[in-house]
């Protein structure tokens, strides 16, 4: 049996906050209605509500949530750490392939590393947490300039200066639109050894609620460990971790969506 609340008024503000959430904008009789609360204390508390900012009343009289309730959203997800979230999921891909992998994140003209996972593999790709990485010379750094909205995509295109690390590194502009466009089109990236030479890496992206990008992992290897034989088979394991991190922060493929 559940124990009864201690707090009543507050038991029945989080009711009618739910029941708005639930079925949309609601009038003060219909609350007062379905949740059984007392017309005098309905309104006290509909009144206490309104004026803290978490509901407010529509064109037709009826009562909706408001802007409070936005703000206390967006202050508990900006504090979730990303990290903590993807490790599990991160550690189950590298158990499964066998290989490092990474979280990353974009800011400015370059991604970082936020997250490692090292593999137990006698052969090994050196990296650190916190490894600042090309745009447009490694699998994650692509991967996340890919999916920028396109104004932010074409400004950060316009003002890098292409450098060549290795012979299969991109060296124009034009070169990097396209590969971008390959990138979303099938749904992941890869670095065919455009930075390092000897290094392979697959990149998927994530997405949270807001259908936003937020971040990329990986999966790195050399030559030897990542190549065209195992490359599909790989990128379709990225891709699946990604979506389950993505699903972790609230994101629902279009196929949830019509579902739901």
């Amino acid at each position: 049996m559940l124990e009864s609340s201690k707090v009543p008024a507050l038991t029945r503000a989080i009711d009618i906050l739910n029941m708005i959430a639930a079925v949309g904008p609601c009038s003060a009789a219909t609350l007062i209605d379905q949740l059984a609360i007392p017309k005098s204390t309905a309104y006290l508390l509909l009144a206490e509500l309104r004026q803290q900012g978490f509901i407010r009343i529509d064109n037709e009289g009826n009562y909706c949530l408001w802007l409070k309730l936005v703000a206390l959203a967006n202050a508990a997800l900006s504090r979730i750490d990303l990290r903590d979230i993807a490790r599990p999921v991160l550690t189950r891909l590298m158990a499964e392939t066998g290989l490092l992998c990474h979280l990353g994140v974009i800011e400015g003209e370059s991604a970082w590393y936020i997250l490692k996972v090292e593999s137990s593999s006698t052969i090994s790709v050196r990296s650190h947490e916190g490894k600042s990485l090309s745009l447009y010379r490694s699998g994650i750094g692509k991967c996340l300039l890919a999916w920028q909205p396109e104004k932010i995509r074409n400004t950060v295109i316009a003002g890098l200066t292409f450098e060549q690390s290795t012979p299969t590194t991109i060296m124009h502009a034009q070169q990097l639109h396209e590969e971008l466009a390959r990138i979303r089109a099938r749904g992941w990236s890869f670095d065919n050894g455009e930075d390092y030479a000897d290094v392979r890496c697959v990149a998927a992206p994530v997405f949270n609620a807001a259908n936003e990008l937020t971040a990329a992992i990986s999966v790195v290897g050399t030559r030897l460990q990542i190549n065209e034989d195992n490359r599909d088979y790989l990128a379709g394991k990225a891709i699946a971790c990604a979506k389950d991190i993505s699903r972790l922060l609230g994101w629902k493929s279009p196929f949830e969506q019509q579902a739901s």
